[in-house]
C-alpha cells in the first residue's frame, strides 16, 4: 500500500431472492476471498442481503428482521480484519423502511448510508417500500450500539494518508445533482455505489460513460457494484456489472451476466495531487457530515494494475487515428493563425530527414492547404554537415520535392571550418563546441533566409527534447514558432506514421516509412562506414522511458521513487530495474539542469495535457535545486 495504492474490489455474489441465510454465507465467502487477495475496500450490491427484487415481501417482518441478524453476524465475522466492507440491505427505523448500505470494518458497524433518490418510474417502484433517506445523519440503534444513518457520512482512514470514502446507492448517481458531488467537495476521494440496475439494450454503454465521467468530474475513484444473476427474472434481468473507475478512466470491469468479483489498485496519491493542482476544484466545509474512522492493515502490494508504456498514444487504433488527426489540425491551426496575424505567406524550416523536421514539414503542408497558399512558399532548407548521411539527405530532399515545397541546399561544412579557425577550435576535437557550432550555424541560416524571403522560421524540436534539454541553446532551440513544442517523441512517430498510412501517394508514403525506420540522431558527428554514428537514445536514454517519466512527473508530480516503481511495472518485459533507475536519474538531472533553455522558448501551440511553455504550463526557476529528488532516488534499494 506504498505510494498511495490501495486494492479495492467490486463483488457480485450469488444470491437467492429472500434467502437471507444463503446470501449471508455467500457474502462471507466473498469477503474472505477478497481478504486473501488483499482487497481493502470491498463493495457489494444494493439490497444484496435480501435481494433487490423481493417486491411486496419487503413488507414481511421476518425478512427485515433476518437481514438485520445476518448483518450482525457479518459484522462479527469481520473482526480482526482491517478492511472496510459495504453491504446493501433493507433497514427499519422508527416504523419506516430504508434502503441502506452498511459500512463495516474490523468487527465494527461504522454506519449506514441511506438512499436519497427512490426511482418510481418505468420498471421501478421503490417508493412503494422505502422512505427517502436522510442527508444529515440520524442515530440508529443496532443491537446495543448506536450508529449514524444518512447520506452525509465520511469514512476516514486514520492510518492511510488522504483516504476518505463516501457512498451513494444506485439511482443517486443518475439524478441531476448526485450526492457524490457534495461528498467529493466535502473531502471524499473514493465514492462507492451499491446498485441494482437492470440490464436493457444500450444501458451498459451509458452506465460506463456515467461512472467514468463522474469519477473524472469529481477527481475520485468510483467503485460500482451491481446486482446480478440470482435476482428475480420475473420482469427484469440484472447483469452484475462491477466497475472500478479513477479520474475518468475505467481501470477494471467485470463481465456482464456473470457473478464475478473485480479488483484493482486505485491511486489515492494521484487523486489528491490532481485535486491540489486543479484550482477550480473547490472543496467546501464538511459541516453536516459525520466522520467515521477506521484503520486498514498496511500490506505491501505487488501491483496488478498495469501502467501504459505510451501514455501519450491511445492503444485503440481507431482512437489513435482520431487523436492523430486532431493533433495535426491543432498544430496547423496554430501556425495558420500566426501567418494570418503577421501577413506572412512564407515559412522556413530546416529539413534533415529525421522525424521532427518531417512532422514540422507535414504541419506546414496542412497549414498551407487550409490557407489555400501555394506550397512553394514552404521553404525547406537542407544543410548538410559533418554528420549527414546519404539516407537522411536523400529522404529530406525527396520528401520536400514530392510534397510540392521549395528546396534549398546550403552546406555548412566550409562555413563551420572557417568558424573553427576564427574561434581557434581544433576541428579534430569533436566535443560540444564541434557539435553546437553546427546547430547554431543552421539556425542562423534559417533566420537569415526568413529575413530574405519575408518568412517565418518554423521550429522542429519536440516536447521530449525540451524536457531533457536535448537542444542547442540559441541553435535548434530557437525559432519563430515551434509547432512540435508539446508533442513528445513517442507521439511524433505515430503522427508521421498516421500521415503515411492515410496517403494515396505511395512514393511519399514510402519515404515517410523509411524516415520512421531511421535511428533518431542529430547527425553532428561524422558517419561510420556511411551509417549514422551518433544515436540520441544511446546518449540520453530510450525516449519511451523518458516520455513515461515526463508524463508522470509533470502531469501528476509523483515522487521519483513512485515513478520508478510504476516504470518497473510498466516496462518489466523491456528493461530491468537497474536500467530504469539509470535513465530516471538522467531524466531528473537533465530536467533540472536545462530549465534555462525552456525559460526562453518561442511560441508554440499546446496540444495535450502537458507542455513546458514558460508562459503557461511550466513556471520553474532555472536554478532550482534537485537535491530532494536525488535523495529520494538514492534511497531506492
Amino acid at each position: 500500500m506504498r505510494d498511495g495504492f490501495v486494492r479495492v474490489a467490486s463483488v457480485t455474489p450469488d444470491i437467492r431472492v429472500c434467502d437471507v441465510t444463503y446470501n449471508k454465507e455467500n457474502i462471507k465467502k466473498a469477503i474472505k476471498k477478497e481478504w486473501e487477495h488483499k482487497s481493502k475496500i470491498i463493495v457489494f450490491p444494493e439490497l444484496c442481503l435480501t435481494g433487490y427484487t423481493c417486491n411486496d415481501l419487503f413488507f414481511q417482518d421476518i425478512l427485515i428482521s433476518e437481514a438485520k441478524k445476518a448483518l450482525k453476524e457479518i459484522v462479527e465475522f469481520t473482526s480482526g480484519h482491517k478492511s472496510v466492507v459495504f453491504i446493501g440491505l433493507p433497514l427499519d427505523f422508527k416504523g419506516k423502511l430504508y434502503n441502506v448500505v452498511a459500512a463495516i470494518s474490523d468487527g465494527v458497524l461504522l454506519g449506514f448510508i441511506n438512499k436519497l433518490n427512490l426511482p418510481n418510474y418505468g420498471e421501478f417502484y421503490e417508493e412503494r417500500y422505502f422512505n427517502r433517506g436522510f442527508e444529515e445523519p440520524v442515530w440508529v440503534d443496532f443491537f446495543d450500539n448506536v450508529v449514524p444513518m444518512g447520506a452525509n457520512i465520511l469514512f476516514e482512514c486514520t492510518n492511510f494518508q488522504g483516504l476518505t470514502i463516501a457512498g451513494e446507492i444506485c439511482e443517486d448517481l443518475w439524478v441531476a445533482n448526485p450526492p457524490s458531488v457534495s461528498h467529493a467537495l466535502a473531502g471524499a476521494n473514493v465514492i462507492i455505489n451499491a446498485s441494482a440496475s437492470n440490464d436493457i439494450v444500450g444501458k451498459k454503454a451509458y452506465r460506463d460513460m456515467l461512472i467514468s465521467n463522474q469519477s473524472k468530474k469529481l477527481i475520485c475513484s468510483y467503485i460500482y457494484a451491481n446486482a446480478g444473476e440470482g435476482e428475480s427474472t420475473q420482469d427484469l434481468v440484472f447483469g452484475g456489472q462491477g466497475i472500478i473507475a479513477e479520474n475518468g478512466k475505467i481501470l477494471a470491469e467485470s463481465n456482464r451476466f456473470k457473478n464475478e468479483a473485480v479488483r484493482i489498485e486505485i491511486d489515492i496519491n494521484r487523486l489528491n495531487l490532481e485535486r491540489r493542482k486543479q484550482t477550480t476544484f473547490k472543496t467546501c466545509d464538511d459541516e453536516g457530515y459525520f466522520k467515521a474512522e477506521f484503520e486498514l492493515d498496511i500490506e505491501e502490494l505487488e501491483l496488478k494494475r498495469r501502467f501504459d508504456t505510451k501514455p501519450f498514444v491511445p492503444d485503440d487504433p481507431t482512437k489513435r487515428s482520431e487523436r492523430c488527426e486532431e493533433i495535426l489540425t491543432i498544430q496547423a491551426l496554430g501556425l495558420k493563425k500566426r501567418l494570418v496575424h503577421t501577413g506572412i505567406k512564407n515559412v522556413v524550416l530546416g529539413i534533415s530527414g529525421g522525424l521532427d523536421s518531417t512532422l514540422a514539414l507535414l504541419v506546414c503542408v496542412k497549414t498551407f492547404e487550409m490557407l489555400g497558399l501555394d506550397k512553394s512558399g514552404i521553404k525547406a532548407v537542407t544543410m548538410p554537415g559533418f554528420g549527414t548521411t546519404d539516407r537522411t539527405y536523400n529522404n529530406a530532399c525527396e520528401l520536400t520535392k514530392s510534397l510540392g515545397a521549395s528546396l534549398e541546399e546550403i552546406s555548412i561544412v566550409e562555413s563551420i571550418k572557417r568558424h573553427f579557425i576564427d574561434i581557434k577550435h581544433d576541428i579534430n576535437v569533436k566535443d560540444v563546441t564541434y557539435e553546437n557550432a553546427q546547430a547554431r550555424e543552421r539556425t542562423q541560416i534559417l533566420m537569415d533566409i526568413a529575413n530574405r524571403d519575408n518568412g517565418l522560421v518554423v521550429g522542429t524540436g519536440d516536447l521530449s527534447e525540451l524536457v531533457l534539454g536535448w537542444a542547442t541553446y540559441n541553435g535548434d532551440h530557437m525559432s519563430m514558432y515551434g509547432v512540435n513544442a508539446s508533442i513528445p517523441k513517442t507521439l511524433v512517430r505515430h503522427l508521421v506514421n498516421y500521415y503515411a498510412d492515410t496517403l494515396s501517394n505511395k512514393k511519399i508514403a514510402d519515404i515517410l516509412y523509411d524516415i520512421l525506420d531511421t535511428p533518431v540522431s542529430p547527425e553532428l558527428l561524422p558517419p561510420e562506414n556511411g551509417e549514422i554514428a551518433q544515436k540520441t537514445e544511446d546518449l540520453v536514454g530510450p525516449y519511451e522511458l523518458h516520455d513515461f517519466f515526463l508524463y508522470n512527473v509533470l502531469r501528476f508530480g509523483f515522487m521519483p521513487s513512485k515513478v520508478y516503481r510504476m516504470a518497473k511495472a510498466a516496462f518489466d518485459k523491456e528493461y530491468d530495474a537497474k536500467t530504469v533507475l539509470k535513465w530516471l536519474k538522467v531524466f531528473y538531472k537533465r530536467f533540472f539542469a536545462q530549465q534555462f533553455k525552456r525559460s526562453t522558448l518561442p511560441d508554440g501551440p499546446k496540444v495535450g495535457s502537458i507542455a513546458v511553455s514558460p508562459r503557461g504550463d511550466l513556471r520553474m526557476p532555472s536554478d532550482a535545486s534537485r537535491y530532494l529528488w536525488e535523495q529520494d532516488l538514492e534511497n531506492i534499494k
